[in-house]
């Protein structure tokens, strides 16, 4: 396949893999991937079966089309971009293995994955050992400091902070805290308490439940009883769909203590019937409801590709944009050796669907924007409040340090 005519896949052939190592494309492509001569390759670790793939598989075909677009383009160093797709099943331990094998087998430049930060630490330790670069485009709780992974997701202050912010404007002045049990919520919950406290309202109560959990009845009756204004909701995953299912059983309704949730989306309320989550919110940088000329044109491609009745996301988002993101900085590197390109993303903006975002230079998080948005009867958001400006992406202080300084460029901390 010559660089001046790169080949365009159709959607079928995008969602065909070829062969049981899971690599996405054509036959041809394989064979080149494997020598390392016509293509450039990269790995993407989204799970695409377990409690998790209803939020994962569609970071998948975010990539993809990107990729597709990258190629269409003329692919990057004369050469197209190939993935290989590994499902690691919501599965930490199996997050761990094909990461190995992308990095250590696959010798893949950069990979694209990972949504629970349970996952990301698992695989961190082996993206440090080969100086491997992950790019991870979900909200996450800070306080990680590495020089192996560049962060397009939303950080505490882009999202939690925000939300508590906008919670409190309206007259939210008792919280209930909920998550999954892993370290994403339990950390989001220490951010919600230093914040409430430092402003003197409520935490009326704190629950966690396992990852994949479908038993909220409890739980349900301990909300009841604390009466909250709202629920600060970090469950992940399959869980939600039970969780608001009992909520709404219980005759509790978004009137009377609505959510406001970390981690549901327009995928998630897709899978949840639209009578349970109607009039709940959560906040993130971009709803599909976003009104802007590049996001037009990126939810009808990805409708074009995926089909009808596939919505878009924040994490679909940004799991698109920052493909585009590393091309950019891949043709500024001239270079796929994973330092150049972490050196070279430093800076790197886009026109993205949700408007201008750009990778820091110092800390290679994203400036985003915040928003707040009220789930409709359609499946979804209105857009309740926007920030005036991009935000800063303050991944790391005092407070998520535990009092350690990260130098951002060696990915060490120190007191």
């Amino acid at each position: 396949m010559s660089a001046s005519s790169p080949r365009r896949l159709g959607r079928r052939q995008l969602l065909s893999a070829a062969g049981s190592a899971g690599v996405l494309g054509l036959a041809p492509w394989l064979a080149g991937c494997r020598r390392g001569e016509d293509a450039i390759k990269i790995g993407i670790l989204q799970s695409l079966s377990g409690t998790m793939a209803v939020s994962e598989a569609s970071l998948r075909d975010a990539a993809m089309m990107a990729i597709e677009e990258v190629n269409a383009a003329g692919g990057v160093l004369g050469k197209s971009v190939v993935a290989i797709v590994e499902d690691p099943a919501s599965s930490a331990a199996r997050f761990q293995e094909r990461a190995e094998k992308l990095l250590a087998a696959d010798r893949v430049c950069s990979v694209f994955g990972c949504w629970t930060s349970l996952s990301r630490k698992a695989v961190l330790p082996i993206f440090e050992k080969h100086d491997g670069l992950l790019w991870y485009p979900v909200q996450y709780e800070g306080g990680e400091c590495t020089r192996n992974v560049i962060y397009t997701g939303s950080s505490p202050n882009q999202q939690i902070l925000p939300a508590l912010a906008w919670l409190r404007s309206t007259g939210r002045r008792r919280y209930f805290l909920l998550g999954s049990d892993y370290v994403y919520p339990r950390t989001a919950n220490r951010i919600v308490r230093r914040y409430v406290d430092g402003v003197g309202d409520t935490v009326v109560g704190e629950s966690y439940v396992p990852l994949g959990s479908r038993d909220f009845e409890a739980t349900v009756r301990e909300v009841t009883a604390a009466r909250p204004d709202v629920i600060f909701s970090t469950i992940n995953g399959g869980s939600n769909l039970a969780f608001y299912k009992q909520l709404a059983s219980a005759g509790v309704t978004a009137r009377d203590i609505p959510v406001m949730a970390m981690s549901v989306a327009e995928v998630e309320v897709r899978s949840i019937a639209n009578e349970y989550t109607t009039g709940h919110l959560a906040a993130w940088s971009y709803f599909q409801s976003v009104d802007t000329p590049e996001n037009a044109r990126f939810v009808r491609s990805f409708k074009d590709r995926y089909g009808a009745r596939r919505v878009t996301s924040d994490a679909i988002e940004a799991a698109y944009f920052q493909v585009h993101l590393w091309a950019q900085s891949v043709r500024k590197a001239g270079s796929t050796a994973p330092d150049a390109i972490r050196a070279a993303a430093a800076g790197q903006e886009l026109a993205a669907p949700q408007g201008l975002v750009s990778i820091d230079p110092e800390n290679r998080h994203t400036w985003k924007r915040a928003r707040i948005g009220e789930i409709q009867a359609d499946g979804q958001f209105k857009v309740l409040d926007t920030s005036a400006d991009r935000i800063a992406p303050q991944p790391w202080d005092a407070f998520l340090g535990d009092g350690q300084r990260c130098d951002w460029k060696t990915g060490r901390t120190s007191r």
